[in-house]
């Protein structure tokens, strides 16, 4: 049985723009970096007490790999207890962000990385 989602991969053109983007304007944390041959990875998280961490992935080094594999974005979506906070941090940062949309199940926004990959964030106490 699957017990919880563990790790998230999400395949970039850039990994070091995108610890960039995921660490300097959305505040998470480097956790862990990894290589094996042309392989590189670098698992990054909210907090280092993340239960979910992302893993970055050269897109095209993967491509290679796994032909078969779709590398497009996963759709991704952070919860948070302050979203009205969190809109303004990222605004402030230049960080395309959408409207502030109130869904049956709370608020919601999206906000795009450097790379124009979009996620989700929802309102989450």
């Amino acid at each position: 049985m699957f017990s919880k989602l563990g790790e998230v991969m999400l395949y970039v053109n850039d990994q070091d723009q995108a610890v960039k983007f995921w660490t300097e304007k959305a505040g998470f944390t480097v956790i862990s970096e990894g290589e094996s041959g042309p392989m590189r990875w670098i698992t990054i998280a909210p907090s280092k007490n993340s239960e979910t961490t992302i893993a970055l992935f050269n897109k095209e080094v993967v491509g290679k790999m796994s032909p078969e594999l779709n590398l497009g974005t996963p759709s991704l979506m952070f919860f948070t207890e302050n979203l009205d906070e969190l809109y303004q941090n990222l605004s402030s940062k230049n960080v395309q962000v959408g409207e502030l949309v109130e869904m049956p199940s709370g608020k919601v926004f999206n906000f795009a990385d450097d790379e124009g990959n979009y996620f989700a964030v929802m309102e989450n106490d």
